[in-house]
C-alpha cells in the first residue's frame, strides 16, 4: 500500500467514525441540538478538523442521509427480480421491516428525527448525492414505481388508483409497529410480541384490504 492510499483509508476510516458519532448524537439529543464541537468531542477530535471532511452541519447531515437511505435502497432493489407487482410490493415492505430491525439506529435517525426547517435540499448537491424521484437512488420513489405497476396491472381496487396515497399507507402500515418498538419496545405496560412478525402482518393486512381479488395468504 502506498502512502497515497494509506493516507485515503485513513481519511476514509474517520469520515465513518464522524458519520457514526453524528447519528448516534442526532438519535439522542436531536439534530438542532448537536453541534460540530460535539461530534468531534466524542471522536477525540477537534472542531476544526471536521471542515476537512465536511462543510458544515447540514453537509454532513446530506451525507448521513446518502449513506443511510442507500442502504434501505440497496435492500429494497433486491425485490426486482419478483414477478408479480403485489408480491413484490409485499417482499418490498419485508425488506424495510428487515431493515428497521436489522439498522435501528439508522433507522430512528432516517425516519424518527425531526427534519430541520432550515436544512437545505439534499438533492442536486455536486458529490454523487441522492436524486430525488429517481427509482434507483430514492428509496421512495423506488416504492411509487412498484405501486404504480400494481394499480397499472389492474390489481388494486379502483378507490385506491393514486399512487402516492397508497403508497404513504403501505409505508405508514410497515412504519407504525416499527416505530412503536422502537420507542415503546421496553415500556412495562405494553408486551410487544414478535414485533417483526406484527408489523408484517400490518403490512400484508394493508395490501389485501387494497387487493381487488386477494388470494390466500398463510401468516408471514
Amino acid at each position: 500500500m502506498t502512502s497515497a492510499q494509506r493516507r485515503a483509508r485513513e481519511k476514509a476510516g474517520t469520515r465513518e467514525r464522524i458519520l457514526a458519532a453524528a447519528r448516534d448524537l442526532v438519535v439522542r439529543h436531536g439534530f438542532d441540538a448537536v453541534s460540530l464541537r460535539d461530534i468531534a468531542r466524542a471522536i477525540d477530535y477537534t472542531a476544526p478538523a471536521l471542515y476537512t471532511h465536511f462543510r458544515d452541519k447540514h453537509d454532513l447531515l446530506a451525507a448521513l442521509c446518502d449513506r443511510d437511505f442507500g442502504l434501505l435502497r440497496d435492500s429494497m432493489r433486491a425485490t426486482e427480480r419478483i414477478k408479480d407487482p403485489v408480491a413484490r410490493l409485499r417482499a418490498i415492505g419485508r425488506r424495510y421491516v428487515d431493515f428497521a430491525f436489522e439498522h435501528p439506529n439508522q433507522y430512528r435517525f432516517m425516519f424518527m428525527e425531526p427534519w430541520p426547517a432550515d436544512a437545505p435540499a439534499i438533492d442536486g448537491r455536486p458529490d454523487g448525492s441522492i436524486r430525488h424521484g429517481d427509482p434507483d437512488q430514492d428509496a421512495y420513489a423506488f416504492l411509487k414505481v412498484a405501486v404504480a405497476a400494481c394499480i397499472k396491472a389492474g390489481r388494486l381496487r379502483a378507490e385506491f388508483r393514486d399512487t402516492h396515497i397508497v403508497t404513504q399507507v403501505v409505508w405508514a402500515a410497515a412504519h407504525g409497529v416499527v416505530s412503536l418498538f422502537l420507542t415503546h419496545g421496553h415500556d412495562p405496560w405494553v408486551s410487544f410480541k414478535r414485533p417483526r412478525a406484527t408489523a408484517l402482518k400490518l403490512v400484508d393486512a394493508a395490501l389485501r384490504g387494497m387487493e381487488r381479488n386477494p388470494r390466500p395468504r398463510r401468516a408471514p
